[in-house]
C-alpha cells in the first residue's frame, strides 16, 4: 500500500466517528484528509491534522481527494452519490444504497460513465460471528443445509430522534432498510439470490409510522430455507446465528465487539480489538452414525472491519473486484422495497 488513497468523509456523526474515521486514520492504504462538519467541529479534537469543511461542495471541490465516504441520512444517498461521482470521486456508500432498485441502477450506470468505483459499506460481512458461521457452513460439517436463521434483536421502545428513520414519508425508512440491509446482505453473501421470498412486517411501538419488526423467509435451491428477523421490542435476545443441516447444527450469539470498542475510542490497531469476550464461543453439534451428539465449542475469529477497507483499497488501486457487487445490491434492493 505504497500510495494511500486521499479520502474525505461527508459527516462526523456516530457512523463517521465509529465506523470510518478510525480506519481511515490507522489503515496505511488511506489518508484521511477532510470531513464535513456544518455545526460543531468535533473531528479535530481527535484528529487535529484533518481539515473540517463547512459544506459538501467544499469537500467535492477538493481536487486532491480521490474517495468520498457517504455516511449521511438514507434519503440523501442517491443525490450525494451522483454528485460525488460527477465530481470525479470514487464513492464508499453506507447502506442502504438507495430507496429503490431504479435509483441503484442509475448510480452504478453513472459510476461506469465517469469511470469511478461505487462501493457499498456492508461491514457486517466482517463481524466475528458471521465470519465463523461462514467458516462452519463452508466446512461442510453440517451436511445438507435445512434451515438458517439470522437475527438482530433490540429493545428500544422510544422513537429514534433521527427523523429519516421514523417518518413514513421519508425514503428508505424504518427497520427494514436499517437492519434489513445487513441481514439480507449476509444471506446474499453466503447463498446468492433466493428463488423466492416472503416478507412480513409489523408496527408495535406507540406512535411509530414505520415497521419496527420484520421477517423474511427466503427459499433457495435444495430445499434450503433462510429466515431473517429483526425487531425493536424483543426483550429476550435470541441467538444471532442458527444453522441446521442434515448432519448437525451450529448456534452462535451475536457478540461482535467492534462497534462497542470503537465507540470507547479503541482503535483497530489496539491489542484486543475485535476479539469476543470469553464465553462467546459458537456451539457446534454433530450427530455421528449412531445418532450420538458430539458437541464442540468453537472460538470465533477476530472481527475485522479493516477487511472492508482493504477491499476498497485494492478495488481503487488494483482494479480488483469489490466483494459486494452491483448484482448483490440489486438483489438486496429487490427484497428491501418489496
Amino acid at each position: 500500500m505504497s500510495k494511500p488513497i486521499i479520502t474525505g468523509l461527508m459527516a462526523y456523526g456516530m457512523s463517521g466517528r465509529i465506523f470510518h474515521a478510525p480506519f481511515l486514520i490507522t489503515n496505511p492504504g488511506f489518508k484521511f484528509k477532510a470531513v464535513v462538519e456544518r455545526h460543531e467541529k468535533k473531528a479535530g479534537l481527535r484528529y487535529p491534522d484533518v481539515l473540517s469543511y463547512n459544506s459538501i461542495d467544499e469537500l467535492l471541490n477538493d481536487n486532491e481527494i480521490e474517495l468520498i465516504v457517504i455516511n449521511t441520512p438514507n434519503d440523501t444517498h442517491f443525490d450525494f452519490t451522483i454528485q460525488a461521482l460527477n465530481a470525479g470521486k470514487h464513492v464508499l456508500l453506507e447502506k442502504p444504497a438507495a430507496a429503490t432498485s431504479a435509483e441503484v441502477k442509475i448510480m452504478f450506470d453513472t459510476a461506469r460513465k465517469v469511470n469511478r468505483h461505487l462501493m457499498l459499506y456492508q461491514n457486517r460481512r466482517w463481524d466475528s460471528g458471521f465470519l465463523q458461521v461462514k467458516e462452519v457452513i463452508e466446512s461442510g460439517k453440517l451436511g445438507q443445509l435445512i434451515e438458517v436463521y439470522f437475527r438482530m434483536d433490540r429493545y428500544k421502545r422510544a422513537l429514534s430522534p433521527k427523523l429519516f428513520k421514523e417518518k413514513a414519508s421519508a425514503p428508505a425508512n424504518g427497520l427494514v432498510y436499517d437492519l434489513g440491509a445487513h441481514l439480507i446482505d449476509n444471506a446474499i453473501c453466503l447463498f446468492g439470490k433466493p428463488l423466492s421470498f416472503t416478507k412480513t412486517t409489523g408496527i408495535y411501538r406507540e406512535g411509530s409510522e414505520v415497521a419496527d419488526y420484520f421477517n423474511y423467509h427466503l427459499k433457495y435451491p435444495n430445499q434450503l430455507n433462510v429466515y431473517l428477523t429483526a425487531g425493536l421490542l424483543i426483550a429476550e435476545v435470541l441467538p444471532g446465528f442458527a444453522v441446521h443441516g442434515t448432519s448437525g447444527s451450529f448456534v452462535k450469539e451475536r457478540c461482535d465487539v467492534q462497534e462497542a470498542q470503537l465507540d470507547t475510542g479503541i482503535l483497530p490497531t489496539d491489542a484486543g480489538y475485535g476479539i469476543e469476550p470469553e464465553g462467546s464461543d459458537g456451539k457446534l453439534v454433530i450427530m455421528d452414525i449412531g445418532n450420538k451428539r458430539n458437541v464442540t465449542y468453537l472460538t470465533p475469529p477476530k472481527g475485522n472491519y479493516n477487511g472492508l477497507f482493504d477491499s476498497v483499497y485494492h478495488t481503487i488501486r488494483n482494479n480488483a473486484l469489490y466483494p459486494i457487487t452491483e448484482e448483490h445490491i440489486a438483489w438486496q434492493l429487490e427484497l428491501l422495497e418489496a
